[in-house]
Formats: C-alpha cells, sequence, structure tokens
C-alpha cells in the first residue's frame, strides 16, 4: 500500500512578508541599475514612462512596488522587456485548471492569469489580488477594462471620480483615463480583470515581432 504523500508545510506570514520584500527589492535593484546604466536621471525617466519621479524614486527604493502597468511604462522607457523586471509565465495553454495556476507574483500584488495561449488575441483575463492597504500607482493605457469585484471592497479614482466597489460590484471604462485602485479594506481583495489590448502579450513582444 502506497504512503501518501506529506503535504508541504503551510508558509507562514513571515515567510510570505520576505517573499514580497525579496520580490519588491530585486525590481527596485533592477529599475535602478538599468536607469543608471542609460545615464538617465529620475526627472528624465518620469518625462520618457509617464509616471512621476517621487514614485519611481520609491520604487527604487524599494518602498513601492509597482504595479504591471507601471512596469510596462518602466519597460519601454527603459529599452527593456517586462520579463527584464519579473518572470512572466510563457502561454501554450488553452484551459487553466483551478489546481494549477500561473500567478504574476509582485508580493503585495498579485495577477492570476485566466486567459489562454492564442496567436493574436485581443483580450485578456487576469484575478488582481491586492493585500489589505495597497494602493495601485495612477496609470492609464490604451484599450478598455472591466473590473468585477469577487472580494473584498477597493476604492477606484477614475479621472476626477471615486468609487468604492465591493463584492458583485463592477466598473467598465476607458482605461485612457487616469485611475487607481486602493484597498482600504482589512482583508485581501480579489477583483477580475477583462480588458484590451492583453497586458502580458503585449508586455513580453519584441519590438520586431
Amino acid at each position: 500500500m502506497k504512503k501518501k504523500k506529506a503535504a508541504p508545510p503551510k508558509r507562514t506570514q513571515k515567510q510570505h512578508d520576505e517573499i514580497a520584500s525579496n520580490q519588491t527589492l530585486s525590481i527596485a535593484f533592477a529599475l535602478r541599475a538599468r536607469r543608471r546604466k542609460l545615464g538617465l536621471t529620475l526627472r528624465e525617466l518620469a518625462e520618457q514612462s509617464g509616471l512621476s519621479a517621487p514614485f519611481i524614486s520609491q520604487a527604487e527604493r524599494g518602498l513601492t512596488t509597482p504595479s504591471i502597468i507601471s512596469l510596462m511604462h518602466l519597460a519601454r522607457a527603459l529599452e527593456v522587456e517586462l520579463g527584464y523586471f519579473i518572470d512572466v509565465p510563457k502561454g501554450g495553454r488553452t484551459v487553466r485548471r483551478a489546481n494549477d495556476p500561473e500567478i504574476i507574483d509582485l508580493g503585495r500584488v498579485k495577477h492570476v492569469l485566466l486567459s489562454g495561449d492564442l496567436d493574436d488575441p485581443k483580450m485578456e483575463a487576469l484575478v488582481i489580488q491586492l493585500e489589505p492597504g495597497v494602493v495601485s500607482p495612477t496609470v492609464r493605457r490604451e484599450g478598455e477594462g472591466l473590473f468585477y469585484m469577487l472580494e473584498g471592497t477597493v476604492k477606484f479614482e477614475i479621472e476626477d471620480d471615486t468609487y468604492v466597489l465591493s463584492a458583485g460590484d463592477s466598473a467598465h471604462f476607458d482605461q485612457r483615463l487616469r485611475y487607481k485602485m486602493f484597498n482600504e479594506g482589512n482583508k485581501i481583495s480579489r477583483v477580475l480583470w477583462v480588458g484590451t489590448p492583453p497586458l502580458f502579450e503585449h508586455a513580453t513582444k519584441k519590438k520586431d515581432d
């Protein structure tokens, strides 16, 4: 009779915090190293990326973790691919199983990939997981996005309007409008995002493709 394999021990909160901290510091190091290699000042990188110099300074010191969209802007300005900052899972899937998720882990913000691997995708679907107190930087990008609250409460600031969304609420808008998200609650919030164009397919595609 075969013995059942012992389940791997669960990570403690301290271990989770250490992993998040290491991820933030690795992004900070990569960002600072690339900017200095190109001889750019914080102000010059801010102008080229569309992000603020204080935000970039905090990111370089590991005091804040840029969102995926912010990293896309930084990658474009620094002439690197998104994979320079993080390991982006390669596609190849049609069906994604709940027990085998592909996750982009930025520490206090995680993205669970839901959409499959198509040759020329027009949309993408993710579950965005925000830990308590997380505030995303203000961003904007091409395309539109549908945000559906699965769990928790998130405050959305879209241009000059503010909305508080709870489980079951949704927001659909043109992402060329400046927006940011803030998890004001004391528990993790999970948001389903479906939008165009895809974040990861376009972010990892080489310029000459």
